[in-house]
Parts: C-alpha cells; sequence; structure tokens
C-alpha cells in the first residue's frame, strides 16, 4: 500500500506499475459510462494521475465525455482534472486472426505509454461480447461489472429458476470472465479482483428486490466476485455528461448551477462505490 500526497490510501497491485481498472459488462444501459467516468473523477479528486484507454471503438462515449471535459476546461472551468486518454482505431487487416492480434498490440502500446506517467489507467470495455473486449478483460487488476438490480440484467451473471429464483448455472459473460481470470494468471501470476456493482436499486423494498439480492449473494460466492452499491437513475448523469462533468465536479463549478439534496445524495453513491471498491478512501465532506 502507497500513501499519496493528499494523505489518500492506495493498492497497487505492483509498485513498479500502475493499477488496471477495467469497466466491463456485455449488456448496454447498465450505467457502464456513468461508471466509468464517476470512477475517473473520483480517483483524479483523490489527487491521483489517471491514465484511461477508450476500447470501445464503435461508441466512443468515453472519449466525447473527456472531449465535452476539455471543452468545459478550456471555457473558464480551470479547476477540472484531465486523465491522460489513449483512444483506439480498429484494425482494418482482412483475416480475422490478424485482426485481433494486431488489435491486441494497439491495446499493450497504450498500456504501456500510460503506465509510464499514471497511478491508474481505466479501461472502457465494449457493450458487446468480442475478442478486444475479452483481451481488456484479462488486463484487469480490478474488474467493475455495473449490473441493473432485475432479473434482466442478472441473466448476464446466471441462469435462474423462474419459481425459486435460485442460481441455475453461470452465464456466458460469468463463465468469460473466470477464463481471462485463468489467462491473466497464467501470463504473469496476477489476479483479478471482480467487483460486481448494483444499479438502480428501488428505495422501496420488494419481494422482487430481496430475491434478486439474495441471487446475487449466492453467485458472488460461487464464482467469486464482491458487490458494491450502485447509483440510482437520475436524470443529472445524462445532463452533466454534455459538460464533461461529473456529480464530484459540482462543487465550485460555474456550469453546474447550485448543488441540491438529489445532487448531495447522488454525490454520496459514488463516494459509497468508490469506498466499497478500495480503490481510494474517499473523504466524508459534503
Amino acid at each position: 500500500m502507497t500513501q499519496t500526497g493528499s494523505g489518500h490510501a492506495l493498492e497497487r497491485a505492483d509498485a513498479d506499475h500502475a493499477h488496471i481498472v477495467v469497466v466491463g459488462n456485455e449488456k448496454g444501459g447498465s450505467g457502464k459510462s456513468t461508471t466509468t467516468v464517476h470512477l475517473i473523477a473520483g480517483l483524479l479528486h483523490a489527487g491521483l494521475r489517471v491514465g484511461c484507454i477508450d476500447m470501445d471503438v464503435g461508441q466512443e462515449t468515453l472519449t466525447r465525455f473527456l472531449r465535452n471535459r476539455r471543452s468545459a476546461r478550456d471555457a473558464g472551468e480551470t479547476a477540472l482534472k484531465m486523465p491522460e486518454l489513449r483512444s483506439l482505431s480498429v484494425s482494418g487487416l482482412d483475416s480475422i486472426t490478424d485482426s485481433n492480434i494486431e488489435n491486441q498490440l494497439m491495446v499493450d502500446a497504450a498500456v504501456a505509454q500510460l503506465d509510464k506517467t499514471n497511478d491508474f489507467i481505466v479501461i472502457d470495455t465494449p457493450g458487446s461480447a468480442n475478442a478486444l473486449s475479452r483481451y481488456g478483460h484479462s488486463l484487469a487488476d480490478t474488474l467493475i461489472t455495473p449490473l441493473n438490480d432485475s432479473f434482466v440484467d442478472l441473466d448476464l451473471l446466471a441462469a435462474i429458476n423462474p419459481d425459486t429464483f435460485a442460481v441455475i448455472s453461470p452465464s456466458r459473460y460469468a463463465e468469460m470472465v473466470w477464463k481471462q481470470k485463468m489467462v491473466r494468471a497464467s501470463r504473469d501470476g496476477g489476479s483479478i479482483d471482480w467487483v460486481v456493482m448494483r444499479n438502480r436499486v428501488s428505495s422501496l423494498g420488494s419481494r422482487n428486490n430481496r430475491a434478486v439480492e439474495a441471487a446475487i449473494g449466492s453467485l458472488a460466492q460461487r464464482i467469486g466476485f464482491r458487490v458494491a452499491p450502485g447509483f440510482r437513475e437520475r436524470v443529472v448523469f445524462r445532463e452533466l455528461f454534455l459538460k464533461g462533468l461529473t456529480l464530484l465536479d459540482l462543487k465550485g463549478s460555474k456550469a453546474g448551477g447550485r448543488l441540491n439534496m438529489s445532487h448531495i445524495a447522488a454525490r454520496q453513491e459514488v463516494r459509497m462505490l468508490l469506498r466499497a471498491i478500495g480503490l481510494v478512501e474517499t473523504p466524508s465532506s459534503k
């Protein structure tokens, strides 16, 4: 464990290398982009040097967010901190095998460049199953999988008995993550700390909520991941994207406007997530 200049504790897989955090999910609408940008902002606000790779070459959501953020900073938001971004291009080779190899080499080059100057590297993976996404997962020291709190989305992790809500078997995505854990261990002896975060949890308890919670808990023990609290559905996330801001940037921001109670509650959700993941010790100030 290394202490940063701001007094926050930092977990490093290797003191000589940046800690790689991969945000991965093969289903859309799970809050992957919201998670990625708030994770980057949280690390930056903790005084850490952050590099990032936008591996989702189709959507490029992270790249567009950071473009908006730079525009906001150029327009007067001088306090905004920026990560070091590396975007990727898709291989144009005809051979699928050669194309996959070239894509992996591009990722390796980006990681090597960012590793020289950063404490953390955050990788945003595609929201689909492909070779590039699988390779990105295998690079993780910490893998974060956002998941909406419903059986529709829990299907990403496991097949569920519709009558008893018991876990029948892990899904294709869970099996893929397990395989990438093996790939990582074989490649460099490293391990992947897998964290599943529950998004859009209803504030009103219900039989369905309890059943989903029980199923996730059972599956966590079975295939080896930790569970972290996520975010509720909030319009402010979409509004701030256009300004390149996160909830952690609102205090003292001209573009963000005044904080209301919903903003404060949402910022607390972000801090709870960062604490649960365990990458930084976040301050409790409002």
